[in-house]
């Protein structure tokens, strides 16, 4: 999918989570309906297979329960794409990449080979599996890990052992540590650990730019490969490198710089980075530090201040505000408006950003905040994944336009307002400040109910503790406490509260921006009947 990722590391966010977040856009003229749901132990199969790829993988036998966010149309398969699991461990997958001729040629892509002519004549093939990919990689790889560690090692055995057919990202993340899994052709793949102190922009682009293979493919403190990545760079000279120097660059070993990318990619992570670090250096004119075809933009750096929920759905919904870029804005021509892809599309399905807090008891210190649809005119809200079931104006979604859930009721208003932008403008602000006002309310007063439901976990947290963490637990001993039912009815109850109150605040501002676009019909007439 056409996504864009950021990362926050545990030291560069505002309370000390880790924060990992992806918009998943759909392809070119496509929308995808989407719902949140809660996926338990026996509803996860214990045979998979894929619908586009038609591979087929064994699954163990003793899932973790874990949300996701599948497509509403199964036709083209579940596509889970973001959740949090039992053991507090979150993932997103995944972020399309990009890569180069010389990749493909020394390792393809394993994609599905249809079968040709009849089984029972001469000259008969038997269909050949593809991979496995986007469609596949949450619910292969999230109910069976009990850290961020061990979500990139089963997904890059499972990716060694059946290839894949399509370059993708993953992020893991659990309240320690965020990695970040790149695929490499067919079968080969790099992770890295985000620097706690840094964040992480990721267009549609691979983006990992220094590498430590010594440390890959030995102690693997920092770094993880696949087994014979050393080998596969050597036989196929795919180091760019002018000099012997380490750190090795995956960047230009394994992906792109195509004008392509210079109009769909580069622009993208530039931006956010120009708002996250606006004092770090020039970010516009001709003798910009880095230009939005740039591409030598970090992969990782540390932020100017801490980083908010509000600063990850702001760089996630962003259309080059305040630059000629801007498709809704009065700086630049025509021309120059419609240069660079914005990062807030109008096929956007849906935002999940997984917080883990350390300050909270396990049992709910993740927060799993949904948006859903084009991301300007939307809301981000937060919701407890450690419930046994998700609110219906969430999970409800079909293929029926309706306004009765969350994704068709922001898809019809994204609609209207984009075709008034400046109208509508102030009301989509003050719907997101109220809601995410809301919810941070929300999140507050649950806490406040956990804590005299498991007294004594949280003393007064120290921001500066080695440690950081009030309740540090093994991952069995984290999905034991998790499994509190009184806790789960709990989470659950706000859970609903909020999806009422989001449900009241949306129903009011599609009243308002219906009304507001009905006035700039281009059939109305001032003249009264009456």
């Amino acid at each position: 999918m056409a996504c864009t990722t950021i990362l926050v590391g545990k030291d560069a966010s505002y309370d000390g989570s880790t924060i990992i977040a992806r918009n998943e856009d759909s392809a070119n003229g496509e929308f995808c309906p989407k719902r949140f749901i809660v996926v338990k132990p026996d509803e996860q199969p214990r045979h998979y297979k894929s619908v586009l790829s038609h591979v087929e993988v064994d699954l163990p036998g003793e899932p973790l329960q874990y949300t996701a966010v599948p497509n509403a149309d199964l036709k083209e398969g579940i596509w889970g794409e973001a959740g949090v699991n039992e053991a507090n461990v979150a993932m997103s997958a995944t972020e399309t990449l990009t890569t180069n001729e010389r990749v493909l040629g020394a390792d393809p892509f394993v994609e599905l080979t249809p079968a040709k002519g009849k089984e029972s004549e001469d000259g008969y093939e038997p269909e050949v599996p593809g991979g496995i990919g986007e469609e596949d990689f949450l619910t292969l790889v999230l109910p069976y890990v009990k850290t961020a560690r061990e979500g990139v090692a089963r997904l890059g055995a499972l990716l060694e052992q059946y290839g894949t057919y399509e370059m993708n990202g993953v992020a893991f993340s659990d309240v320690d540590e965020i990695w970040w899994l790149e695929t490499v052709g067919g079968h080969h793949w790099i992770a890295k650990r985000v620097p706690d102190e840094a964040y992480v922009t990721m267009p549609n682009q691979l983006g990992i730019d220094e590498f430590d293979l010594d440390d890959a493919l030995g102690n693997q403190e920092e770094h993880m490969c696949s087994a014979d990545l050393g080998e596969f760079i050597e036989r196929n000279h795919l180091d760019l490198a002018v000099e012997n120097v380490t750190p090795f660059n995956p960047r230009d070993a394994f992906g792109s710089h195509s004008d392509s990318d210079h109009v769909y990619n580069t622009p993208r992570a530039w931006y956010m980075q120009r708002f996250l670090n606006p004092y770090d250096e020039q970010w516009d004119g001709q003798d910009a530090d880095h230009q939005p075809t740039s591409d030598d933009i970090p992969w990782a750096r540390q932020p100017d201040r801490k980083i908010t929920i509000e600063d990850v759905k702001y760089v996630l919904s962003s259309h080059y505000q305040g630059t000629p870029y801007d498709p809704y804005g009065k700086l630049g021509d025509q021309h120059s408006r419609h240069m660079f892809r914005p990062i807030g599309i109008n096929r956007q399905s849906q935002l999940s950003v997984m917080q883990i807090r350390p300050y909270r008891p396990q049992v709910n210190r993740a927060v799993q905040w949904i948006a859903y649809g084009s991301n300007p005119f939307n809301t981000l809200v937060p919701f407890f994944p450690n419930v046994d079931s998700t609110p219906k104006y969430l999970e409800d979604t079909t293929t029926r336009v309706t306004s009765e859930n969350f994704y068709w009721e922001n898809r019809i208003i994204a609609a209207l307002c984009d075709a008034s932008f400046a109208d509508t403008a102030n009301a989509v602000e003050r719907y997101q400040e109220k809601t995410g006002g809301m919810g941070h309310r929300m999140v507050a007063a649950t806490d406040e109910q956990i804590d005299r439901l498991v007294e004594g976990v949280v003393d007064e947290f120290d921001a500066e503790d080695e440690i950081g963490d009030v309740q540090p637990m093994e991952p069995d001993e984290i999905i034991e406490a998790v499994r509190n039912g009184e806790a789960r009815e709990v989470l659950a109850a706000a859970n609903e509260t909020m999806a009422a109150q989001l449900k009241e605040e949306t129903d009011k501002l599609l009243d308002s921006v219906l009304y507001t676009t009905s006035m700039n019909m281009k059939n109305g007439f001032h003249m009264s009947d009456f």
